[in-house]
């Protein structure tokens, strides 16, 4: 293994950590909001500096690497870690919405049961692993299964948004805890966004074709 190959290798474990808490910002950020618990969700809004320090190193070793004249595809490789540590960041900012969300909510009696939010949570983190994974292991099949998922969290969005509006025509003293509610889902929309990109990325890096904004992206008949 050449020297390049060593900092591209390292670069990349550096990623998949950066990923990792991502991750675990997004589960802990909706728990928090399920349980109530206000030490759990003052935790997740700390927990994003780390994040955004993780991104800043990446970007710096990733400008570094550029300039070593890498081959097409480690060059391919080194741009995308640059786009997935800026979703990746993104997912975080989001996390901490949600655990700001949650400290408001946890000061008010619980509006309704929380069910389509940690389903949304499940769905857009099932997305986000999935999409590592197809990056990490080059399985671009995989990648384009994860894109057309993104649908789903984005009709649970939707529907639970008209269900919130209904509890504030209905009572208007509702109208705080609602919007609350509804930037939290809003957030996790985006979160399946992000991983969305990630899966786009992944095909982008193996198959050096910009699939995004296709009208179709899942798999090809080979």
């Amino acid at each position: 293994m050449t020297s390049l190959e060593a900092e591209i290798t390292q670069l990349k474990d550096q990623l998949l950590r950066m990923a990792g808490m991502a991750e675990n910002l997004v589960v802990r950020a909706v728990r928090a909001l399920v349980d109530r618990d206000d030490d759990l969700a003052r935790s997740v809004t700390a927990g994003d500096e780390p994040l955004d320090e993780l991104e800043k190193a990446l970007d710096a070793a990733s400008i570094v690497l550029l300039t070593k004249a890498p081959l097409a595809g480690q060059l391919r490789l080194i741009t995308v870690v640059i786009k997935i540590t800026g979703d990746l960041e993104r997912i975080g900012d989001e996390s901490t919405t949600i655990a700001r969300r949650a400290l408001e909510l946890g000061r008010e009696p619980q509006l309704k049961p929380y069910q389509d939010i940690p389903k949304m949570s499940h769905m857009a983190t099932e997305m986000l692993r999935d999409a590592l994974d197809a990056f990490v292991h080059g399985d671009t099949a995989k990648a384009r299964a994860v894109i057309p998922r993104d649908k789903a969290v984005d009709a649970l969005n939707r529907s639970l948004h008209q269900e919130l509006t209904q509890f504030m025509i209905q009572d208007p003293s509702n109208i705080g805890r609602c919007l609350h509610l509804m930037t939290i889902s809003k957030a996790l929309e985006r979160i399946a966004d992000h991983a969305k990109n990630i899966a786009e990325e992944a095909v982008y890096l193996y198959e050096a074709r910009d699939i995004r904004h296709a009208a179709f992206a899942g798999p090809l008949d080979l």
